[in-house]
């Protein structure tokens, strides 16, 4: 079953090709990781996937619904997001809890909405499942992993048919960033239906849960499919622009750069182009 897909879809700011010609097809309880350099289009791609941008020039379906032909709104309780942006739109005095609740039909008050027992039976099921920390922190005064954690429980809190990621880690210390997937890996693992798309810059922040990946440079895909025929030296060097030794252990992926005969890496990356993604 597709959930996502997208036919030769661009996307156009100001003249300038942000993102395409891409074409892409997202199946039910796959997990997809999106990596690339800075604005090769990452963001872009899943805004389009999470139905809050519109293509310029294509056709995408999110959920069954072709984007500019029917509510979006309808689609948005059915999608979890997670990312750094999103936290800045939360109001700072909220708790942990508070945070989660919103998640519930996708607002970012809780005094909009009315919430029942089944409501906070799920922020319960959240803390014990270790999604949230203990107590009831406010998002203003705990750490950034905690929040992270928060908002992954907030978007997980309304049992999303597809859940967006946009990187979720950055800016993490290592502990943090392991509780960050640790928590990820036991959602997926409850949920066999749940389907998520996750963009990063690292392959150690990928969850050993992933299924799929796609590689982008200057918004164009450079390869996708199946993670293990994607992630090679070089899928990614043509993406990154960096030749690379790449492996994966205990589930998890590493990459590094291949040294020149001087010992120094050879980065050949080019100037940015997309100025939000």
């Amino acid at each position: 079953m597709t959930l996502i897909e997208l036919s030769r879809v661009e996307v156009v700011i100001d003249g300038q090709m942000i993102l395409g010609p891409i074409d892409l097809s997202v199946s039910k309880g796959e997990h997809w990781v999106m990596l690339g350099p800075n604005g090769s289009g990452k963001t872009t791609l899943l805004a389009l996937a999470g139905a809050r941008r519109q293509p310029s020039v294509g056709t995408v379906r999110v959920l069954g619904l072709m984007l500019g032909h029917g509510d979006v709104r309808t689609l948005h309780p059915r999608i979890g997001h997670c990312s750094g942006t999103l936290a800045e739109m939360l109001p700072s005095n909220m708790t942990a809890e508070e945070v989660v609740l919103t998640g519930r039909r996708s607002t970012f008050a809780t005094w909009l909405q009315t919430y029942d027992d089944e409501d906070r039976r799920r922020v319960r099921d959240a803390r014990r499942r270790r999604v949230l920390a203990s107590g009831k922190p406010p998002t203003a005064t705990g750490s950034q992993g905690e929040r992270q954690r928060v908002l992954l429980g907030r978007a997980l809190v309304g049992d999303p048919a597809l859940l967006i990621l946009d990187e979720p880690a950055a800016g993490l210390d290592f502990p943090a960033r392991e509780g960050l997937i640790a928590a990820f890996e036991a959602a997926t693992a409850r949920s066999e239906a749940l389907t998520s798309l996750h963009a990063t810059h690292h392959l150690e922040e990928v969850p050993p849960s992933t299924t799929h990946a796609a590689l982008l440079r200057s918004g164009r895909l450079v390869a996708a499919g199946p993670v293990g025929e994607v992630f090679t030296p070089a899928a990614l060097r043509a993406s990154f622009d960096v030749d690379v030794e790449v492996g994966r252990r205990h589930g998890r992926w590493w990459a590094t750069a291949v040294p020149a005969p001087d010992s120094t890496p050879v980065l050949r990356l080019s100037p940015a182009r997309d100025p939000v993604g």
